[in-house]
């Protein structure tokens, strides 16, 4: 299948710097993993930083750089939004990291006559800010490297006989993890080619999977499929608190507020929520995000809201709270519920139905009870035993 890539290079720093960073110092994009701050982006002048390098590393070498504060959501809203444009050009679209899009091309020539026209077409609709890259080839990864090829205003075209191609370009290129890259160079693999000229053995035996994936791609071979995303009716809500508080009560008036903003959309088409993204950010810049899930589609404010004061209970927040937002993702209809003659059965489903949800919350079995597995053993521990209560045998 003929792909051609959008690559957008550095995407979340160029969109803090169209939102509010208009600075001539470089800058470093920061995100917390657990304990340790990583760098997510950096301006394109520190060439000599890497992704998910640890952020003391990256001082040590741009000591005098402006850090920021990664804001995750707002750079998929952007992105989502350019997905959205990119629709318009074609109807099979994926997105799914924040630089790379892909866009299936079969049958587009009817309407644009040439692939020329169509990267026209494309970068036409791409703010100048993003300065994006395209590239046109058989399969994903050859239309990322033709789109890492290229300045912003041009389009390269694979075509014909592209063996070649790949060969003299940098390992770095390979999607895989920073620790891969890494054990490629120590083995002075430095080029596709170099690792193209390997057996696949080897490779799989000191990689494993990622081993023959790595030789399939640099040896110019593709069969990823395109992934098209879904589209999806979303409902956003967001509030700015007037004072930044760390009360989880006022967080949870304002969540509420929203939740009946949202409920009112619903009223008309008798549908509920089924899963919530829910994001909420400090006046330091910190963010907290969480997906509030529903086993049955919540069809009020009340049963929405004792869900989502379950989750802020066990997860909480980075810092006093200065704005929050949610994103519905997820719609439908309540299961209608048949009624049983036999009152005391129907009373023990239910009761099972709700020992199975704590569990699934809790992440294992919190009830037991005790079944006979050998009563005439001389040994007491071996009559009894504790089962889960869920269990059938």
């Amino acid at each position: 299948m003929r792909i051609l890539c959008v690559l957008l290079p550095h995407f979340p720093i160029n969109c803090e710097k169209l939102r509010n960073h208009d600075t001539n110092h470089p800058l470093i994009m920061t995100t917390t993993v657990g304990s340790q701050k990583l760098v997510l982006d950096y301006s394109p002048e520190c060439k000599c930083l890497q992704r998910e390098m640890p952020l003391q590393q990256a001082l040590s070498l741009y000591g005098e750089a402006e850090l920021i504060q990664a804001d995750v959501p707002y750079y998929w809203d952007v992105f989502n939004e350019t997905l959205d444009l990119m629709e318009e050009k074609s109807p099979l679209v994926e997105g799914s990291d924040l630089e790379a899009i892909y866009l299936g091309l079969d049958r587009l020539e009817l309407i644009y006559g040439n692939d020329d026209a169509l990267a026209r077409a494309v970068r036409s609709a791409i703010p100048d800010a993003f300065e994006p890259h395209l590239g046109i080839a058989e399969g994903k990864f050859l239309a990322y490297l033709a789109a890492e090829q290229r300045s912003s205003d041009n389009c390269k075209i694979l075509s014909g006989d592209i063996t070649n191609f790949p060969k003299d370009l940098s390992c770095d290129l390979l999607p895989v993890s920073p620790k891969i890259k890494e054990k490629l160079h120590s083995f002075g693999l430095h080029k596709l080619g170099q690792v193209s000229a390997l057996a696949p053995g080897p490779l799989q035996a000191q990689f494993g999977p990622d081993g023959m994936r790595m030789w399939e791609l640099s040896s110019g071979h593709d069969e990823t499929p395109l992934y098209p995303r879904l589209t999806e009716e979303l409902i956003e809500e967001s509030i700015t608190l007037s004072t930044p508080t760390a009360t989880l009560d006022v967080m949870l008036m304002a969540i509420e507020a929203m939740l009946s903003r949202s409920f009112t959309k619903l009223e008309q088409k008798r549908m509920g929520m089924q899963r919530i993204n829910l994001r909420t950010r400090t006046w330091m810049g910190e963010h907290w995000e969480r997906n509030v899930n529903f086993k049955e589609p919540a069809m009020n404010t009340k049963t929405a809201i004792s869900r989502i004061k379950q989750i802020m209970d066990v997860y909480p927040q980075l810092g006093p709270v200065e704005q929050l937002g949610m994103k519905i993702t997820g719609l439908g209809c309540q299961n209608g519920r048949q009624k049983s003659i036999f009152t005391e059965v129907r009373a023990k489903e239910h009761l099972l139905n709700d020992v199975k949800q704590l569990e699934f919350r809790l992440g294992g079995p919190q009830l037991y009870r005790v079944k006979a597995v050998e009563p005439w053993s001389r040994i007491p521990e071996r009559r009894y035993a504790m089962v889960p209560l869920n269990q059938q045998n």
